[in-house]
């Protein structure tokens, strides 16, 4: 089905069938799906069972579940158009890679497309039509939970990044079995939310929003994004669900996006909540006229668009073109010819090696008094929360992971140290008495040090984001005890790290690295690996330096202070704990004088 013959195909639908292609609905009472696909009034389905997915556990995609559903579209429905069936496959599927801000820590664009060409085999093998990802909001605040999801700071590296996933999900052929169809998100601003607090307003002015947050969306535009999710918003007043200007006139015309927008979870009914609408009814308008193409989950459209079309409220003209949209992607992507899902046999050991690969460049090491890389043969003492954790090593968003993949970071170490002797485990999460004794014998004590992934992700702030006090007593007792000390950090945000960094003769900043953290920590620990990985987003000194980021518009009197011009605060010092880009190595560097190749820009 081309151009043309997907118009023609609007022109035969009537109005109701038309409306039933912009709902997306849910999948938790599959019988009651049926029945609405039956009739025609659905067009998409999100394979989750809440809207905060990443951190709730999720019902296993059932192959067969889809496949029926499929069944009942294209052959019992009215207009015999296929599902386009999401979810969240954010950093991975069954394998999963290092999350995103730490896959930005890479600074590798070329290994982030090929680690996503295998997240999209997986996922597609299961039914996955589309996916929520990347995540191209701009983050200044590493308060936000979100953060983890995106790139960081920087508009120039979220773009890069933001591509090679487009790039990776989709393929070069869309219409092959293992393209997915990335989603760009949140469109506009979410990264700024005040205070770090999710879902809340930003105040965004128009130099801001284009210098800063709309690059990486243009960006997204050019590499091809099937579609774009909106944010939950309000910028300067408007949420970005009611705002015709945002949603088509700058996505639409200006950058000239071809595909569809979906909102988020809920979003379109939201509008009352912010007050831009007296009731759904009204909200579906204001999203309607400012084509926003699908609702996700409010049903918002498919309740209220047959009336406010007779009422002259939104023009059937404009539900024909977001119509239009969302059966040029299931077109582009294959599924009117080929809507079934058939299992594939996949080459994990390729997946494994790639997954392994990003752990390994994203892990920063941020300080070495001469302690890095350690000998095998070195009797030294592991401890800490993290030693033997799993899941969390994961981090947030991973939904359909194979934890039995992943090792902890003492099995790791087990595993690449011929002689267990000289390791000592501790078992429990801290520094407990019953191995005190065995101290003794040893110079040399790995911390590992961490946060859940269920204190990142969506709806997860934090005020304080300095290392959580009881680890860095245990930090303070190694080091009395004359130990030294090599802290290795497994969180998903930025941390404050200027009360804690004293106590650590060696800092590797491990992230939440995936299926291969682990192993990755322990190559670099032992030298296997030499790190690699350079920070995406500035680490503030405390928390009360935030917002702190090395990209600022020029300021009078040093406002900012960031490169160490004078001073800002009189109880901390202005410049960074750690600046953007920052990241040791095992290597040493020499730098020649810079050079200016041009003297203007254009």
């Amino acid at each position: 089905m081309h151009i043309e013959e997907i118009t023609n195909k609007i022109h035969s639908m009537s109005l109701e069938e038309k409306v039933g292609q912009l709902n997306q609905a849910g999948l938790w009472d599959f019988e009651l799906l049926c029945e609405e696909v039956r009739k025609g009034r659905v067009g998409s389905v999100i394979l989750a069972d809440s809207a905060t997915a990443g951190n709730d556990e999720q019902q296993r995609v059932i192959i067969d579940q889809l496949n029926e559903l499929q069944r009942i579209a294209v052959e019992e429905s009215p207009v015999h158009i296929p599902l386009i069936f999401g979810r969240d496959v954010i950093h991975g599927y069954r394998t999963v890679l290092p999350v995103p801000l730490a896959l930005a820590a890479s600074f590798n664009p070329d290994a982030v497309e090929k680690a996503y060409r295998a997240v999209a085999r997986e996922a597609a093998n299961d039914g996955v039509h589309w996916t929520f990802s990347p995540m191209i909001d701009i983050a200044r605040d590493p308060r936000w939970g979100r953060c983890i999801e995106g790139f960081g700071e920087d508009p120039y590296l979220t773009s890069k990044m933001g591509q090679a996933v487009i790039h990776g999900f989709q393929g070069e052929d869309n219409k092959k079995a293992d393209s997915v169809a990335a989603c760009a998100k949140h469109y506009l601003g979410y990264g700024a939310a005040e205070g770090g607090r999710d879902y809340n307003k930003a105040e965004i002015s128009d130099y801001t929003l284009r210098n800063y947050y709309l690059k990486p969306f243009k960006a997204a535009v050019d590499a091809g994004t099937a579609t774009v999710m909106n944010s939950f918003s309000e910028i300067s007043g408007q949420p970005v669900a009611s705002s015709r200007y945002l949603l088509h006139d700058i996505l639409k015309d200006e950058l000239g996006f071809k595909g569809f927008i979906i909102s988020d979870w809920g979003s379109i009914e939201q509008l009352v909540y912010e007050g831009v609408a007296k009731d759904r009814k009204e909200a579906a308008a204001l999203s309607a006229n400012a084509e926003l193409d699908m609702d996700m989950i409010s049903k918002c459209y498919i309740d209220y668009m047959s009336k406010l079309v007779a009422e002259g409220k939104v023009s059937e003209e404009i539900i024909d073109k977001m119509v239009y949209r969302i059966l040029y992607i299931k077109e582009k992507f294959g599924l009117l010819n080929n809507p079934y899902i058939t299992h594939r046999q996949i080459n994990y050991s390729e997946h494994f090696e790639i997954t392994k690969q990003c752990a390994d460049e994203t892990v920063t090491l941020l300080k070495n008094e001469g302690i890095l890389p350690l000998n095998t043969s070195k009797r030294i003492a592991l401890i800490g929360p993290f030693l033997h954790e799993k899941r969390s090593l994961l981090g947030s968003w991973t939904l359909d992971a194979d934890i039995d993949m992943v090792q902890s970071v003492a099995e790791a170490f087990a595993d690449r140290v011929p002689d267990k002797d000289t390791l000592i485990f501790s078992q429990g999460d801290y520094l407990w008495d019953d191995i005190l004794s065995e101290l003794h014998n040893v110079d040399t004590v790995l911390v590992v040090l961490g946060e859940s992934a269920k204190v990142t992700g969506e709806n997860n702030c934090l005020a304080n984001i300095e290392l959580p006090q009881e680890q860095l007593e245990l930090a303070k007792k190694m080091k009395r005890l004359g130990k030294k000390v090599i802290g290795v950090l497994c969180f998903g945000r930025p941390i404050a790290l200027e009360k804690a960094e004293p106590y650590f003769d060696a800092i590797l900043y491990a992230w939440h690295s995936g299926t291969y953290a682990a192993q990755s920590i322990a190559d670099i620990v032992y030298g296997k690996v030499n790190p690699s990985g350079k920070l995406p987003m500035s680490f503030p000194r405390a928390t009360g330096q935030i917002p702190i980021y090395y990209n600022y518009h020029a300021m009078p009197r040093n406002g900012m202070g960031y490169y160490g011009e004078g001073s800002n605060y009189l109880d901390c010092r202005s410049t960074p704990m750690y600046p953007f880009g920052y990241g040791m190595s095992y290597t040493k560097f020499a730098y020649s004088e810079a050079r200016c190749e041009k003297a203007a820009l254009t």
